[in-house]
């Protein structure tokens, strides 16, 4: 396994990504489009999640691909993302067709970030037009950390952020992650710059700093953040041609990444959630075997993903926790 040659999700060819954000507002929205509709699933393990249209990714339901998937800061506001992704989408005449009309289906998922210092006073919601700034910029190539959905994310004692990493396996596959962290649990060990993703960093991609010596083990984590504050929503995606049945299997292993990565992960203050996509680009050269290969993949890349959000973040006036590079010293 090896990242592939921009280690983002867009290695899965035909995948763009769009990040629009309002620093005022200190939140934005990112989309994940394709050149055509793909299938989705998706996976909620957290206690306080906040979705739009995700009942239909169920792989009994009659639609089996969506058009793009949104992920947004502004709480319940946020939601609203979607609908500007879906304005473009239809303008642009993709979507499902009933008789003569297209209807984008475009699921989506938000964090809070409501309380994060940024101007909320709003009097029309803002984020239907972020979604649609974010549709207009998706790209192969997109920036991390404070950016799109993870503008105005926060962990543990530190800034939040968007990351995304990718992987590129024997089998000929490829695998990729896009996470907004926006976690109450920490992403570093104890009081140092250790990831804990670190056993699963290729090369020196969030630093390259391994582990401490020690753990705090027996630590008892005390929740920073209120119930429904926090949330780490996430995408992986694959080339390979999955049914909606193995995509919620692959949403389903890829959740072992966030608990690799954020301690303590999956609280019932965290709506964690993790949307699975597959192109369908590359039949499954062993369908019993890559499978499995691909939920690994898919948690070690999530993992990787989240480390580089917090390790890419950038220091803002008037934020309210530092980022990792001015904790430790790194800007």
């Amino acid at each position: 396994m090896r990242p592939g040659p921009k280690n983002l999700i867009t290695d899965v060819a035909g995948l763009r990504v769009g990040n629009a954000a309002n620093h005022v507002l200190r939140s934005g929205a990112t989309v994940l489009v394709a050149d055509r509709p793909f299938v989705a699933a998706v996976h909620v393990m957290g206690g306080a999640p906040g979705t739009r249209e995700t009942d239909l990714l169920a792989p009994d339901r009659l639609v089996q691909e969506v058009d793009a998937l949104v992920l947004s800061g502004g709480s319940a506001f946020g939601l609203d993302a979607a609908s500007g992704v879906a304005d473009g989408l239809r303008a642009a005449g993709r979507g499902f067709q009933v008789g003569d009309q297209r209807v984008p289906i475009v699921p989506g998922a938000i964090l809070f970030d409501l309380l994060n210092g940024g101007d909320k006073g709003w009097a029309e919601n803002p984020y239907r037009a972020l979604g649609a700034a974010a549709l207009a910029a998706a790209s192969d190539a997109f920036a991390l950390g404070s950016v799109g959905a993870g503008t105005g994310a926060t962990v543990h004692q530190l800034k939040g952020g968007l990351g995304s990493a990718s992987a590129l396996l024997e089998s000929g596959l490829t695998v990729g992650a896009l996470v907004a962290v926006n976690a109450l649990g920490s992403v570093t060990v104890g009081d140092g710059p250790e990831f804990w993703a670190a056993p699963w960093e290729l090369g020196a991609e969030f630093g390259g700093l391994g582990l401490p010596n020690t753990f705090p083990a027996a630590a008892e984590p005390f929740p920073g953040k209120r119930l429904g504050e926090a949330t780490t929503i996430a995408i992986v995606a694959t080339d390979a041609a999955l049914t909606q049945a193995q995509a919620q299997r692959m949403a389903t292993a890829a959740h072992d990444g966030m608990a690799r990565a954020i301690v303590p992960s999956h609280t019932p203050f965290d709506g964690d959630l993790v949307f699975a996509a597959a192109t369908g680009e590359k039949a499954l050269p062993d369908p019993l075997t890559d499978p499995f290969v691909l939920g690994h993949a898919a948690a070690a890349c999530l993992a990787r993903a989240i480390a580089r959000a917090i390790f890419a973040a950038e220091a803002r006036p008037g934020d309210l926790v530092p980022t990792w590079q001015r904790r430790f010293g790194h800007d």
